[in-house]
């Protein structure tokens, strides 16, 4: 079949066929298929939609148009990833990996950059000196089964008709098309092998889906589509209505990780969040069946120090310093210029605009404005007190990490703009509901 015909059935609103879908994906692995085909089919599923059946398929497709890891024999116990769809200081993944490896699972995580203003995985790795995100398939099959977890950047072996796909979705203004999204992200992770994968949907003001029933929409398709592919999955709806954590910012987050691992300081909202996402992957896992039980296996991998032993492992097998926990000060990037975000008067603190903050953690130099820009890991946000917090005028609620005394003045005003102190509201729920 031509493509003119696949983008017809799509544009007439009726179903593909595995087949067309499977000759599609070819073409965006070949270049068969031009980018205007691929763009107009792209619109042509942004306006019409998929059903669940076929973003199966596209998902496997483009999952199999690379490698796809397989564990089969190698590991003695499940695999398990999470992925969260992305907020402001959501660090989640890098104290969770260890966690759930000082369980009995092993985690080959995927990870990306900072989109927007979402911060990146990988960007906040490369803060560590010497750590090195990009490795072979080779090598993440061999570190795997020795330290638990590898936490590495996409490779252009893994669904490569996705990385071709979203180009061009990014430039036609398809990008919030939920089949494609669906297909996107789960490409990825069932690349990696997985046995059960938690997805951690976030929502808020500093969320890209705002509202529950967005979220609700894009996580019930992922666990259709991943339970449709053979892949026990559940989502968590979780609140980014602030700042996820006491940082943003790539170095000042790689501190707090370490902080939480050690137990210097562990923020209630980061600690309930990470426990809620990896219990859900220890029971998704066959680890176990009890959610309390697997709570405490967790905090007991933090207690026993396990989970922190394991992660600076992983550091510094993948490049890193082999005593980053022991002297992170020695390493770790630290901005010349530390100002004070004061409160501009008394009561209780509430973050209207968190993507405000995100872009202004980009604009100090600590995301991107353009893929090729060069990221300053020094900068962000430090001590930011939560929603809810009640402050007196002239209360520290937070510090400006700067590269210089103009950018921290700016990034201030920044932050007092994205919130208002006033009356104490309504405390919503970290966890809004779970699907699957």
């Amino acid at each position: 079949m031509i493509p003119q015909e696949i983008i017809k059935t799509k544009r007439n609103g009726s179903a593909l066929s595995t087949a067309e879908i499977q000759q599609f994906v070819r073409g965006l692995t070949d270049d068969s298929f031009s980018e205007g085909q691929v763009a107009a089919l792209a619109m042509s599923i942004y306006l019409n939609g998929m059903n669940v059946d076929e973003i199966v398929a596209l998902t496997l497709a483009m999952r199999d148009s690379g490698t796809v890891f397989n564990w089969q024999g190698k590991l003695n116990g499940p695999v398990v990833d999470k992925h969260s769809t992305g907020g402001v200081g959501d660090k989640v993944t890098l104290m969770l990996a260890p966690m759930v490896a000082a369980c009995g699972a092993f985690m080959p995580s995927i990870a990306g950059r900072g989109l927007g203003h979402t911060g990146g995985t990988v960007d906040k790795l490369e803060a560590i000196p010497g750590y090195n995100c990009t490795q072979s398939l080779d090598k993440i099959q061999q570190l795997l089964p020795k330290l638990g977890c590898v936490i590495v950047g996409q490779s252009s072996q893994l669904a490569p008709a996705d990385r071709r796909l979203y180009a061009i979705r990014d430039v036609t203004a398809t990008v919030e098309s939920i089949p494609l999204i669906t297909a996107s992200i789960l490409s990825k992770k069932l690349s990696e092998g997985l046995d059960a994968l938690v997805m951690d949907v976030k929502i808020g003001n500093g969320a890209i889906m705002r509202t529950i029933d967005d979220a609700s929409a894009l996580a019930t398709s992922i666990v259709n589509v991943a339970n449709g592919a053979n892949v026990p999955t559940r989502a968590l709806l979780t609140d980014m209505n602030q700042i996820l954590g006491c940082t943003a910012g790539n170095a000042l987050e790689i501190v707090e990780t370490l902080d939480y691992l050690t137990g210097k300081y562990r923020e209630p909202r980061l600690h309930q969040i990470t426990l809620e996402l990896g219990a859900n992957m220890l029971m998704l896992g066959g680890l176990f069946n009890e959610k309390s039980a697997a709570i405490a296996a967790l905090e007991q991998s933090l207690s026993s120090g396990k989970a922190a032993e394991i992660f600076a492992n992983m550091v510094s097998a993948l490049g890193g310093p082999s005593d980053l926990l022991e002297k992170p000060e020695q390493y770790l990037a630290r901005a010349p210029v530390v100002q004070d975000v004061l409160a501009p008067e008394t009561g209780y603190v509430n973050y209207t605009d968190t993507v405000g903050l995100g872009m202004a953690v980009v604009r100090l130099g600590g995301g991107r404005s353009h893929p090729s820009q060069k990221i300053d890991p020094a900068v962000g946000f430090s001590h930011i007190q939560a929603c809810g917090s009640k402050v007196q005028q002239g209360d520290v609620i937070a510090k400006v990490h700067a590269a210089t005394f103009e950018a921290a003045t700016v990034a201030t005003k920044e932050y007092l703009a994205a919130l208002n102190v006033g009356v104490q509201l309504t405390e919503l729920p970290l966890v809004h509901r779970s699907i699957g």
